[in-house]
């Protein structure tokens, strides 16, 4: 089995780690294999783009049918010298 050494770990967050172990009656050492088994243990959902995420939320409402207007000849710019 591998072991690791983790360097610069802020005071405060030792003392939460320790508290946390002592409160599940447990090592420091078990107590952070713990919290690193549990948090990789869950999988990542495939990033989506925001697009598809939207469409996958409102799929199940159901589409909405726009209806499209008529395309009309671009204007002439207006003359602000007049």
């Amino acid at each position: 089995m591998a072991s690791m050494t983790i360097r610069n770990l802020d005071e405060g967050l030792k003392q939460r780690l320790r508290v946390r172990a002592a409160t599940h009656g447990r090592s420091m050492e078990d107590e952070a294999r713990d919290i690193l088994r549990t948090a990789l243990a869950t999988t990542e959902p495939a990033a989506r783009n925001l697009a598809e995420i939207i469409r996958a939320r409102l799929q199940p409402v159901g589409g909405v049918e726009l209806e499209i207007p008529p395309r009309e000849p671009i204007r002439d710019a207006p003359d602000f010298d007049a």
